[in-house]
């Protein structure tokens, strides 16, 4: 009786040979007689339900691999020179003719297609579906397998709705106009805020809260603090590049210096206005003369951690902190 379903045993293998791979993902040695079992027989024979998911999950990251694609599983940062942002860039281009830094919110385009891999990625392994084609370009139904259960429908609602929103993101183009309009902006900010450090009375002098709670000194104050509040910040908009950025990531950070010390000094609010218009200049000045001499204001080899740390603070939601912009 037990030789012939030993026979049997050795045919269901060799039957099983012909049409499932091995994975070396799954290649633990089990000892049986000194035979290493899974080595010698299909890994889909001994496998669990976690088994095979995460056996899914190495032939998606190999196959990747092989082709110098990373998967962007981790939370870690993605540089401009990764192969998943570039492939981001290209897709980009080829659709809406623009390159990623100009769009709105290059960063949450950049998030958006990272989670939309590890969810479509969380869909195949739940519902068994093999990825043995290159899976930075997968679409979700390439992904889907069929059923899965509730867990699976979940995943299936959250790619829909990060579908929609990372369609939206796309089409969504900072165009030249909005850059002009926040140049504007600076430029009659900068004129505003001259008038409310020399005279705000021409301003506000008709309005009767101007003489009945005494504002005049407070709107001079304010007015040169316009620089660090409305000035930078609006040219700061137009996402600049080169020497320009650096110029207005310095100013960013002195004006505030300028406006907090200089009262020390001397009470003359158009003076400090003076001083921050000084700062802005000298900011661009210097970054003009040293341009070339690093990388860049935040990746600058020759520079203190903590200035790149700042630096690149400054850049959160601009896109370059998830590589979106050089």
């Amino acid at each position: 009786m037990a030789k012939p379903l030993a026979l049997t045993a050795i045919f269901f293998f060799k039957q099983t040979d012909a049409f499932t791979c091995f994975s070396p993902a799954h290649r633990t040695l089990i000892k049986g007689n000194g035979v290493d079992v899974r080595r010698k027989f299909p890994t889909s024979i001994f496998a669990t339900t976690e088994e095979r998911k995460e056996e899914i999950r190495e032939d998606a990251n190999e196959a990747l691999a092989s082709v110098g694609w990373a998967p962007p599983t981790s939370d870690e940062e993605l540089s401009s020179d990764d192969p998943f942002v570039q492939n981001i860039e290209a897709g980009i281009q080829r659709d809406m003719g623009v390159s990623l830094d100009e769009l709105l919110n290059p960063a949450k385009v950049v998030n958006l297609e990272r989670d939309l891999y590890n969810l479509r990625l969380e869909l195949a392994r739940l519902t068994g579906k093999e990825l043995d084609i290159n899976t930075a370009q997968i679409t979700s139904e390439e992904c889907d397998g069929g059923g899965g259960g509730e867990e699976a429908e979940t995943i299936r609602q959250k790619i829909s709705k990060k579908e929609n929103s990372l369609a939206i993101e796309r089409r969504s183009v900072f165009r030249g106009w909005l850059k002009n309009i926040f140049l504007g902006q600076a430029v009659l900010s900068l004129g505003l805020s001259w008038v409310m450090v020399t005279n705000p009375g021409v301003l506000f002098g008709s309005f009767d809260w101007f003489q009945g709670y005494n504002l005049d000194t407070s709107i001079r104050v304010l007015g040169f603090w316009w620089w660090w509040l409305f000035i930078v910040p609006s040219l700061r908009s137009r996402r600049p590049s080169g020497f320009e950025k650096k110029a207005l990531d310095i100013a960013f950070l002195g004006t505030p210096a300028i406006s907090l010390l200089s009262p020390v000094v001397t009470k003359d609010t158009a003076i400090i206005w003076l001083a921050n218009f000084a700062v802005v200049a000298g900011s661009y000045a210097f970054a003009y003369a040293t341009d070339g001499d690093d990388s860049g204001s935040s990746g600058g080899q020759s520079q203190p951690g903590w200035l790149k740390f700042i630096y690149k603070s400054l850049d959160f939601g601009s896109g370059q902190e998830r590589g979106a912009r050089k």
